[in-house]
């Protein structure tokens, strides 16, 4: 089920606001290692890594997240006709928008936007505008910043973006943390 969760929320990030349903830049094709740490208040943490291939035309986005091993164990495809996730079993889930697909699959809400801007080394004004607490470095780069609950940290640039990105996430009952590492830029 985090397995799951990752892959929706990540690509579920990757969402523009409906207005747009692509994204300004060139295409974008990252690959590299994720972690996610979920606690629950009460509960044991619940932990998982392993690696991701993302590839982001700016009209489709596919997201691969694979196990330490290499295997693939699900996908995510994001375009214009919504957002579908194949698991490695041939499972298939789809849904008008990855929010959407978030609310499906962990049975509540989780405002997931931003991610394919926030990969990019410049960010478009919609995403900035929606952005709260922003910190840049001394290159005049996004290096920090609240969106939606979410606490981002961006570092270690190069040409394309960003090569670490961490995610924190904390409500009344659980703290979610995710750790993107570029690995092959």
């Amino acid at each position: 089920m985090l397995w799951i969760a990752l892959s929706i929320i990540v690509a579920g990030c990757a969402t523009q606001p409906p207005v747009s349903t692509t994204i300004a830049g060139p295409d974008l094709s990252r690959a590299g290692r994720f972690a996610l740490k979920a606690e629950q208040f009460g509960k044991d943490p619940e932990a998982i890594q392993g690696g991701f291939t993302w590839n982001d035309n700016g009209m489709r986005l596919s997201l691969d997240l694979t196990n330490p091993f290499g295997s693939v164990l699900a996908r995510v495809v994001v375009d214009r006709n919504g957002a579908t996730l194949t698991r490695s079993n041939g499972e298939v889930l789809q849904a008008a928008t990855p929010d959407a697909l978030v609310e499906l699959v962990l049975g509540q809400s989780v405002p997931v936007q931003g991610l394919r801007d926030w990969l990019r080394l410049s960010m478009n004004e919609q995403s900035l505008a929606a952005m709260s607490q922003i910190s840049r470095d001394s290159e005049g780069r996004v290096q920090s910043f609240e969106h939606h609950g979410w606490r981002v940290q961006r570092s270690r640039f190069d040409a394309l973006g960003p090569l670490l990105l961490v995610m924190n996430r904390q409500d009344q009952s659980k703290t979610i943390s995710i750790r993107l590492v570029i690995d092959n830029p």
